[in-house]
């Protein structure tokens, strides 16, 4: 019979069961991953900041891709690879460091969403509307779609922790590698209906909009692609808006493939996997994509790193 703990302000993480003779092999593949994750990241803000040749919209909406990676990752993998070296009976965490853990992973989810959203509109405005881009994409522009990216994640998933933190709890374990919505709705006994009902039209929502967005962008894009004889803008159109589909296709595979996997219990193992994949591979990719792609990056990192020739003494 299971033991209730009603309203407990300290929490058990069940954290990422691997065996002992493969926990340190796993947890150096996760910092490594970290670190580099990290590296990337901060280093593709940082190089856009102060380089004035990136103080283009596109660049400084992508800036805001990397940030989320950050502040998603930041919170997540510490305390992954601390569990990791801790019993499982040590994995302690308190409830409302656990609901900040679940707030910035789902502002890091849908942020991926929304900032990849609103770059697809620069991308249609600099394609569609090239002799009215430079009107169009404003510094003004650029910060309201900016807030608009994040204040939409942050209203969504401020709603959607808000309705699980009115729910009393009589669990203590949170079934999850991290904390998140899910683990923490499943602590509670009474009825989470309303939980239920707001995830599955919030990531229904968000996905329609997402991929609806793309979908239109990119059927445009091409259409003018196909009519326009301009080389020149095709080769743009090919480089930048290739650059931003891969970016997007690779974060929508781990979303669906994570929701798929909750709807089949006996797949958990898996989907705690590909949870973490998730934080891995998107975050790991997005930076190297665009960091390869874009010719003002390479202009600047080969300025950076390549040395000027010696010249030969007389």
């Amino acid at each position: 019979m299971e033991n209730y703990t009603y309203n407990s302000f300290t929490l058990q993480l069940e954290g990422l069961n691997v065996s002992k003779d493969s926990t340190y092999a796993v947890f150096i593949f996760l910092l490594f991953s970290y670190v580099l994750i990290m590296v990337t990241n901060v280093g593709i803000a940082v190089l856009i900041f102060i380089d004035k040749n990136l103080h283009q919209p596109m660049y400084l909406l992508f800036c805001n891709l990397p940030l989320s990676d950050i502040l998603g990752n930041s919170i997540f993998f510490p305390r992954l690879l601390i569990d990791m070296l801790r019993p499982p009976s040590e994995r302690l965490i308190s409830y409302y460091e656990c609901v900040v853990q679940a707030f910035t992973t789902h502002m890091f989810g849908t942020t991926s969403h929304t900032v990849l959203m609103v770059m697809a509109f620069d991308r249609y405005v600099a394609i569609c509307n090239p002799l009215r881009y430079a009107a169009i994409m404003t510094n003004k522009t650029v910060i309201k779609l900016t807030v608009s990216a994040w204040g939409v994640a942050f209203v969504l998933v401020g709603i959607l922790l808000g309705l699980t933190i009115r729910l009393n709890r009589c669990r203590t374990v949170i079934r999850s590698p991290y904390c998140n919505n899910a683990a923490l709705f499943k602590l509670s006994c009474e009825s989470a209906l309303i939980n239920d009902v707001y995830g599955i039209t919030f990531t229904v929502v968000l996905f329609t909009a997402s991929i609806g967005s793309m979908v239109l962008t990119y059927t445009k894009i091409t259409a003018v692609c196909l009519t326009s004889k301009n080389k020149s803008l095709n080769s743009k159109a090919l480089k930048t808006c290739s650059t931003h589909l891969v970016v997007y296709l690779i974060m929508v595979f781990n979303g669906i493939t994570i929701i798929t996997l909750y709807r089949f219990p006996q797949y958990s193992d898996y989907r705690k996997l590909c949870s973490i994949l998730f934080h891995i591979i998107p975050c790991s990719l997005n930076p190297i994509v665009y960091g390869v792609q874009s010719k003002e990056i390479r202009k600047f990192l080969s300025k950076l790193f390549v040395s000027p020739k010696v010249l030969p003494l007389l």
